[in-house]
């Protein structure tokens, strides 16, 4: 399961949500994207049966099937799902499928069983207490998927793995350019022994020191660190280094520098935005940076070790950088939320069906200026 090392786009802690499901009568639908696994209580039982943590339905006496809808935390491309039947024996659904959808704003679920869906994951058998996972090679950009069991039974919990692409129409300004939500990703860690370096980019503050990142102790002499690919980029302005719940086991100093390469190697120019100072344990830490030059990657070092929970990187987007994402979310987006888009930036419909022939804009596929002033909200 390659895939797996993309982050949980469903999850709740990303404001992932399940905004429907047909029946959830044993057990909430809520469940599928909660944190962690599953848990098991042979004794726990409640007025409806045996209590279940995952998404249950009743026992279909019917023809048709069952099925979930999530609102992915933040939109991305899926690289492949996990539907998760722990604990599930013998009320487990024996098929599944998943489709995805790509629709503006927030539409109600009624809305949502008008929209468009395509299948990303084909009817496919599935084991009982086992993670099931299939990889999806549809590259588009999506903001729903629906999960659909067969013909009933119990999923404990359902991941959708895959890369964060946001709108990009609400990335000007000064954004968190680090932050998963906004298109940041880990590439590059040295210690992932008690968590994921992934949780120092999630929103929100952390609520444990379970929700940051923490490494093993060392004992050789060097030194932990983190790199992170932008969301694009940018110009790091404000960074904030946070250490919260952190008390006995928090890094003791730590530096923030940032190089300009697509792919950096080996020989790539890091050059300093934080040099390397002292921190405090359950502390917020702010700095403002010692650069201005664009970066398209940055490196936390911590000396020797220890957890952090958050790391923010506040700065702008350079107007290249802007513009290339645009493009390139136009070029992912499935053609009827593209023909939207296009239409909502004062294209006539049809006019805007012609367009998107000539896509990949990202590739020299050409836009209308006008059009892509309206999508970067740029004054007329």
């Amino acid at each position: 399961m390659t895939f797996t090392r993309f982050p949980d786009l469903a999850s709740r802690a990303l404001a992932g949500s399940v905004v429907y499901a047909n029946d959830e009568l044993f057990a909430e639908r809520e469940n599928l994207i909660k944190a962690g696994p599953a848990v098991f209580s042979a004794e726990d039982f409640g007025h409806k049966g045996k209590v279940y943590d995952g998404w249950e339905t009743r026992r279909r006496r019917e023809p048709g099937n069952d099925c979930a809808i999530v609102r992915l935390g933040v939109p991305g491309v899926v690289h492949g799902v996990v539907i998760d039947t722990a604990w599930f024996k013998g009320n487990y659904p024996p098929y599944a499928s998943v489709e995805a959808t790509s629709v503006e704003g927030a539409p109600s679920p009624a809305e949502l069983e008008r929209a468009s869906w395509e299948t990303i994951v084909g009817k496919s058998a599935i084991k009982g207490d086992a993670e099931n996972a299939f990889e999806v090679a549809d590259r588009r950009r999506w903001t729903h998927v629906r999960l659909s069991i067969y013909p009933d039974g119990g999923v404990a919990r359902f991941r959708v793995h895959g890369e964060p692409v946001p709108d990009p129409r609400f990335l000007d300004g000064t954004i968190d350019l680090a932050a998963l939500e906004h298109g940041g990703d880990v590439v590059d860690c040295s210690n992932t022994f008690y968590s994921s370096p992934v949780q120092l980019l999630l929103p929100g503050r952390a609520r444990i020191m379970g929700d940051g990142w923490e490494n093993a102790r060392r004992r050789d002499g060097g030194n932990d660190h983190v790199s992170i690919r932008l969301a694009a980029r940018g110009r790091v302005r404000r960074v904030e280094i946070d250490t919260s719940y952190f008390v006995g086991n928090a890094a003791g100093w730590a530096s923030l520098s940032g190089t300009d390469a697509d792919r950096p190697d080996e020989d790539a120019q890091w050059f300093d935005l934080v040099p390397k100072t002292r921190l405090q344990p359950d502390t917020r830490h702010f700095f403002r940076s010692v650069s201005a030059a664009p970066v398209t990657h940055v490196r936390l070092d911590v000396f020797p070790d220890g957890g952090l929970a958050r790391l923010r990187v506040h700065g702008e987007l350079v107007a290249d950088a802007h513009r290339a994402a645009v493009l390139r979310w136009l070029d992912l987006l499935p053609a009827g939320h593209a023909v939207q888009v296009i239409h909502g930036a004062g294209v006539p419909r049809r006019s805007a069906e012609e367009l998107l022939r000539r896509r990949p804009f990202a590739d020299g596929g050409v836009l209308p200026s006008a059009v892509l002033s309206a999508l970067l909200g740029e004054p007329r």
